[in-house]
């Protein structure tokens, strides 16, 4: 089921839009979150920034108005050839720091070679997520909830750090290239947004 995110800003529009080109659709709240059914069978599922729950009117004004900014939260976007960490006082950048790091591409070598390739790609590996790892600790000391994104396995690695442990890790996912600084900051925006599944008849 396709998912776009939706600026909070934009959402009644995006209903409005909606609406054009599927007839008339009755809102309902949901499972915490707004749904609506179109008279040609089309429908959507949408939920607020933050894992918060809406329990509001079924009205796209008031589903806008609940997708509030945490006063602090935090991004961590990691994959094998860099990370982004972010502080945010609402919508606004406290801190960050970007870092890249060359990992070893696979190589088509086989045997031992292949092996040493594979021990020193581990290694840069593990030396990239420590050094996210530790920067996330300073950036997001007294932060609990944080957004996430790039390779699964990498943010896993980095949020093993005991430092680390007190985050909850809240929606949505993002899927991000390595971080850049133009990266990061969609992906802060796209931390805020609206989550809408859409099924299309």
């Amino acid at each position: 089921m396709p998912t776009v995110l939706v600026p909070a800003v934009r959402w009644e529009r995006w209903v409005d839009n909606f609406v054009a080109g599927h007839g008339a659709t009755p809102l309902v709240v949901a499972d915490g979150g707004l749904r609506g059914e179109a008279e040609d069978g089309s429908h959507f599922a949408a939920r607020l920034p933050f894992d918060t729950s809406y329990a509001g009117p079924a009205e796209p004004g008031g589903f806008a108005s609940a997708a509030a900014v945490p006063d602090a939260w935090g991004v961590l976007l990691v994959r094998k050839g860099g990370f982004a960490v972010a502080r945010l006082a609402a919508a606004a950048m406290v801190e960050h720091k970007i870092g890249q790091r060359h990992v070893q591409g696979r190589t088509k070598a086989g045997g031992q070679s292949q092996q040493r390739f594979a021990r020193r790609r581990d290694n840069q590996a593990r030396q990239a997520y420590e050094a996210a790892a530790d920067h996330a600790a300073r950036i997001l000391a007294g932060v609990r909830l944080v957004v996430t994104g790039g390779d699964h396995g990498a943010v896993d690695a980095v949020l093993a750090d005991a430092r680390l442990s007190g985050l909850a890790v809240v929606e949505p996912w993002l899927a991000v290239p390595d971080p850049r600084r133009a990266v990061l900051d969609q992906a802060i925006l796209d931390a805020q947004a609206i989550s809408v599944e859409v099924v299309n008849a």
